[in-house]
């Protein structure tokens, strides 16, 4: 009784580490994924903040928290289906697939280059509006969560295709992938507007800090708040919370910029070396090789920092890529794909 007591305790601690084990090989995979899914993640934090712009301080994290929900629904209820379908049934599609999406990316990348170069009208005027005509604050609200959860529809999709595609050549299970894509899906979303939502009030405790004369008594719930006598607490903490929040609110406009600037080469990169390793994949290694070529050349030469400054060159050289591919791109799509749409529609 006890030998075969002790056997199945044997055989439990065995599966525990069975599970154990497969249980860390997904969070290796869907943290690689993550990791070449970084450029439309950037992109997406990027672009999120500004459909609070024109709202209420009141409003704003409610509505990031809506176009969060609509996020996890595309991911989870729309695109993890769809993925794992794709996956069963034409796994050769997903190369193409995640091909166009890279080539959507470097499109992307290029047109907000190109905007900031040469401003056109197209790109101006929607954001921040206030209400039209004959239009409630409510339905303007909706209007723009509509807009934000379709703009990351597109963005979701790129990030679940790109995830697919690191999943189907690590495993081959159905549950495995089922369950990295609603890891990386559900992390991402947690990550990006969690990031969003504290983008979008951190001036305004900025603002608040600025104006706390009282901050240690604030800090600790002391009777008076913000408005009575100042105690010496107070007074050594009150330049340090001014400064932070000084810092805050003339900073954020800065770090917005820089943010986009992020994104827009997080995307040519990443749209770029998408396109370069599938055309490795159907027989066309050139440009592949070429870069890498280049950035070991360089890399190899110093002494110091080489693998850093290795990787470097290489996404800076695909960011190039993205870049060239997606000024070729953006006449085709202002001259014939959306003309093309437009006659769809009627």
């Amino acid at each position: 009784m006890s030998t075969g007591l002790i056997a199945l305790l044997d055989d439990v601690v065995g599966l525990a580490k069975v599970a154990a084990a497969s249980l860390d090989d997904a969070a290796a995979q869907a943290g690689r994924a993550g990791i070449k899914a970084a450029g439309v993640v950037v992109d997406d934090a990027a672009v999120a903040p500004r459909y609070v712009v024109g709202f209420t301080a009141e409003r704003e994290l409610p509505i990031v928290g809506k176009i969060a929900l609509g996020s996890l629904k595309n991911k989870l209820i729309i695109l993890l289906p769809a993925a794992l379908i794709l996956s069963l049934l034409a796994p050769w599609a997903i190369a193409p697939l995640l091909m166009l999406g890279g080539a959507f990316l470097c499109y992307e990348g290029a047109e907000k280059v190109y905007e900031s170069v040469w401003p056109h009208a197209d790109h101006h005027g929607s954001d921040g509006e206030d209400p039209g005509q004959g239009q409630s604050a409510r339905q303007f609200e909706d209007e723009k969560v509509r807009g934000a959860i379709a703009t990351d529809l597109i963005l979701s999709a790129e990030i679940m295709a790109i995830t697919l595609s690191t999943v189907a050549e690590e495993t081959s299970s159905f549950w495995a992938q089922a369950t990295i894509l609603a890891v990386v899906g559900i992390g991402i979303t947690v990550l990006v507007y969690g990031a969003v939502a504290l983008i979008v009030k951190a001036d305004d405790v900025g603002l608040s800090l600025a104006q706390n004369d009282r901050p240690a008594s604030s800090l600790l719930g002391l009777r008076g708040g913000v408005t009575g006598e100042a105690t010496g607490a107070d007074r050594a903490l009150r330049p340090v919370t001014k400064g932070i929040g000084g810092g805050l609110v003339y900073g954020m406009p800065i770090f917005l910029k820089a943010l986009a600037l992020v994104g827009t080469a997080a995307m040519l990169w990443v749209g770029g070396g998408i396109i370069i390793h599938g055309l490795e994949g159907y027989g066309l290694p050139g440009i592949g090789h070429a870069i890498h070529g280049a950035a070991a050349s360089v890399g190899h030469a110093l002494p110091v920092g080489g693998a850093m400054v290795e990787w470097l060159v290489g996404a800076a050289a695909s960011g190039v890529f993205g870049l060239a591919l997606g000024a070729v791109l953006i006449p085709l799509v202002h001259k014939v794909a959306l003309p093309v749409v437009a006659k769809v529609r009627g």
